[in-house]
């Protein structure tokens, strides 16, 4: 029974830790300085459509996050750990897909919504959180004028087709017969 408390304790931390890694991510690797995540990242900005994040990158930096935290914690809590920030990453490529392809259903959504719209559309050098805004409130990240910007983008219609979601895995390959 301790297990389970401490290995669900351990996840629910790395859910917690989500919000400021995406912040991190996108705020600071994306925007302030030239990583290649900035690359990938802008590629969304030239296209919204572009969303979601191929399994290819972020798979191997899962695992790479999983590897160090095994070596200092041990396999168990590390996997723990990181399935949270997994479990945390793709409820933020949802919530992203959902600003992006669907109208709001209720209030937290639309405040998402023209918060990642006024980033697209308004200020790129701000409203750097997807799912929370939070970091950008402490990290002041959040102007002043955010809800002349908000009012600004809020009459945009969500995107029509589909996102890059099906570009993600590689295409199946039919063998030829024997």
């Amino acid at each position: 029974m301790h297990a389970i408390l401490l290995y669900s304790a351990l996840f629910a931390a790395g859910i917690a830790a989500w919000p400021f890694l995406e912040y991190v991510i996108h705020g600071w690797l994306s925007h302030r300085f030239r990583t290649p995540a900035a690359a990938m990242h802008w590629s969304h900005h030239r296209d919204a459509s572009r969303v979601f994040t191929p399994i290819t990158v972020w798979l191997p930096i899962a695992v790479l996050l999983w590897a160090v935290g095994a070596m200092l914690v041990g396999a168990a809590p590390a996997g723990a750990v990181v399935l949270g920030i997994v479990a945390g990453f793709q409820r933020y490529e949802y919530v992203h897909w959902r600003i992006h392809f669907r109208a709001p259903v209720n209030a937290r959504q639309e405040m998402l919504r023209v918060h990642h719209l006024a980033h697209h559309f308004r200020n790129p050098n701000a409203y750097h959180g997807v799912t929370t805004r939070f970091f950008d409130r402490l990290f002041g990240t959040l102007p002043e004028q955010h809800r002349d910007d908000y009012a600004r983008v809020a009459a945009r219609v969500p995107l029509a087709g589909k996102s890059n979601f099906g570009r993600l895995l590689p295409r199946r390959v039919d063998l030829p017969p024997r």
